[in-house]
């Protein structure tokens, strides 16, 4: 013992000094690691050494961290039993002792310690996080070391050492991986004995609405038990109306900007309490803190939320329930928006925590299952063996298969089943359902914002129902969808007129004449190439214009019509075939021949 004492006085590197200290005085049968005998009288040995450094410093009024301070060459400050425990941590990191007996001297050293020195024990827990989180020491203490902060949040005021509790909570998330169940509560077991006491009589001589002080304060109890209320219909309607009461009161009494910048949340973190002050005196005074309404009305989100939560426990409200939560639900988050000061950014954060705490919900009614996955080792081929290359008959393993199956069933490739489109109806069906309004199936949802099935749908009406196709230009694709798949209520919207293709058919028939007449209405050229009638020259008067007109009409009305031509064509059985050849051309040349004859050619400029 008194050689470790005279090592940890000693200045430089542990490296140096360590493991010698070790042999010398247990003379190990191995030189680098000790057996479990050893092990266990070299921890006795320390353990003892440790109380009577506690004393020691108990006796000199000092604090245990900080008894007898050393300077050593790196100008660090280091006292006695650190340099111990720095002594103890090496030689289990490098496993030349067992690795959980820095644990148990950790929590001998906290179990010795008044709370003021907890703090500074815990300060250097906090420093040697990364070390004692290795894998090879926190298998043989993670026990140890959850027993050690368990004791010390049991010692320590949920009221007076709230930032302490709070150290020690997040060391433990982080030493500890996401996964381990012993920081789970799979259960989920509220804390009812977390009582909010208030007043049940009415103080004297003080003006308070004592009915509205018990009603506000009674919501403590559901909040601290919310599976209460799924037990009886009874309890949900005393919390509904209770509520009420507490939202129409912070209806009727809104804060402005100024108050909710009095009472900033950053202001208050120095004198922060965990637990509410219910004294009826302070009642108008706590109504008037933005801080306190933003308490209780995220109370109010936490408790609906776990309401709507689905799991393994039957936890179902009737509809009517749901909708009243519903609402009371958007009336807390309308308060919470304009509490200020920063109201809208408050409840965005707020939603966004509840909604991330739906993931850690799923996780545990899925058993917690680990969030650490073993990489993937490539086993790699060995060096003497040379891996031979595959070949296929095709080129690849796909092909190869392909032609396989094609030897074993040559049907398969003639199969009229094997490619075929679906029947137009059976297509649209799923669109025409979203385009029913009772179906209530969100536009988010529908099938018109696939553009796949939009497209195939597109190329099937154009094989198979052209009329559909012709919609799409004007309605779009729901217009594309057969009318008969459409309920009543949205189908005449989509419902050509009865008279529409008669009209469209007229239209084009009207277009056609026009366009025929206007043909029959232009210049006429002889077989010879010559123009006959037409536009004149500038230089030609209104006599010139007159004339050709005058011709024009004559060439028309000595031309056949074509039942003429169709009765002339029938009644010439003796030519036959050849006459209906040459009767458009002899006609021409007829009207041409007899033009001639009763109007003297045109000058043509």
């Amino acid at each position: 013992m008194d050689a470790f004492r005279d090592a940890i006085l000693q200045r430089g590197p542990i490296e140096s000094f360590a493991l010698k200290t070790v042999q010398d005085f247990i003379q190990p049968q191995r030189q680098t690691k000790l057996a479990q005998d050893e092990n266990q009288m070299l921890e006795n040995m320390l353990r003892t050494l440790l109380q009577q450094l506690v004393a020691s410093a108990a006796q000199s009024g000092e604090q245990i961290m900080q008894y007898g301070q050393l300077i050593d060459d790196d100008e660090n400050v280091n006292g006695q039993i650190p340099r111990l425990l720095d002594v103890v941590l090496y030689l289990c990191e490098k496993e030349h002792v067992e690795g959980g007996m820095i644990f148990q001297l950790l929590e001998d050293l906290t179990e010795m310690s008044t709370m003021k020195n907890c703090k500074d024990v815990f300060g250097y827990i906090e420093s040697k996080q990364d070390i004692l989180g290795k894998q090879e020491l926190f298998a043989r203490g993670k026990l140890v070391m959850l027993r050690t902060c368990n004791q010390l949040l049991r010692r320590l005021s949920k009221a007076n050492d709230v930032v302490f509790c709070g150290r020690i909570l997040m060391f433990l998330a982080h030493f500890f991986p996401l996964s381990e169940r012993s920081a789970v509560n799979i259960k989920g077991v509220f804390n009812t004995s977390n009582e909010t006491k208030y007043e049940k009589d009415p103080p004297k001589g003080i003006s308070v609405d004592f009915n509205f002080y018990k009603t506000f304060w009674s919501l403590q109890e559901y909040f601290c038990n919310p599976a209460s209320l799924t037990t009886a219909s009874t309890k949900w309607q005393k919390f509904s109306s209770s509520l009420a009461v507490v939202l129409n009161t912070f209806d009727a009494q809104p804060l402005s900007e100024e108050e909710g910048e009095a009472n900033s949340l950053e202001e208050e973190a120095a004198t922060f309490n965990i637990k509410y002050l219910t004294s009826s005196k302070l009642m108008g005074l706590e109504l008037k803190d933005s801080s306190f309404r933003r308490h209780i009305l995220l109370q109010c989100l936490i408790l609906f939320d776990y309401l709507r939560a689905p799991g393994k426990n039957d936890k179902d409200l009737p509809s009517e329930t749901m909708e009243e939560l519903k609402s009371c639900e958007d009336r807390v988050k309308k308060l919470l928006e304009i509490t200020p000061p920063k109201g809208k950014e408050f409840l965005r954060a707020v939603e966004h925590i509840l909604e991330r705490e739906k993931n850690w919900v799923w996780w545990k009614r899925d058993g917690c299952p680990p969030f650490e996955k073993q990489p993937i080792e490539k086993k790699s081929p060995n060096a003497g063996q040379k891996r031979r290359r595959q070949r296929w008959r095709l080129g690849n393993k796909e092909l190869s298969q392909l032609w396989r199956w094609a030897d074993q069933n040559p049907n398969a490739l003639t199969d009229s089943q094997r490619v075929r489109a679906p029947d137009i109806a059976d297509y649209w069906k799923p669109l025409a359902e979203d385009m029913d309004p009772s179906a209530g199936i969100e536009d988010a949802y529908h099938h018109k914002n696939n553009r796949v099935y939009c497209w195939k749908g597109l190329r099937f009406a154009a094989r198979q129902d052209l009329e559909g196709f012709s919609r799409f230009t004007d309605l779009g694709i729901e217009g594309v969808v057969p009318v008969e798949l459409l309920p009543p209520e949205v189908r005449s919207k989509y419902q050509a007129k009865p008279n529409e293709k008669a009209k469209r058919a007229k239209k084009e028939e009207t277009k056609g004449g026009s366009l025929e007449e206007e043909a029959k209405g232009g210049s006429l050229v002889s077989a010879e190439g010559t123009l006959v009638g037409g536009s004149t020259s500038e230089a030609e008067g209104e006599a010139g214009r007159g004339e050709s007109e005058a011709m024009e009409s004559d060439a028309i009305a000595d031309t056949p019509t074509p039942e003429e031509q169709q009765r002339l064509g029938g009644s010439d059985t003796d030519n036959g075939q050849e006459a209906g050849q040459i009767e458009d051309t002899e006609t021409e040349e007829g009207g041409l021949m007899e033009t001639d004859l009763n109007h003297p050619p045109m000058p043509i400029s």
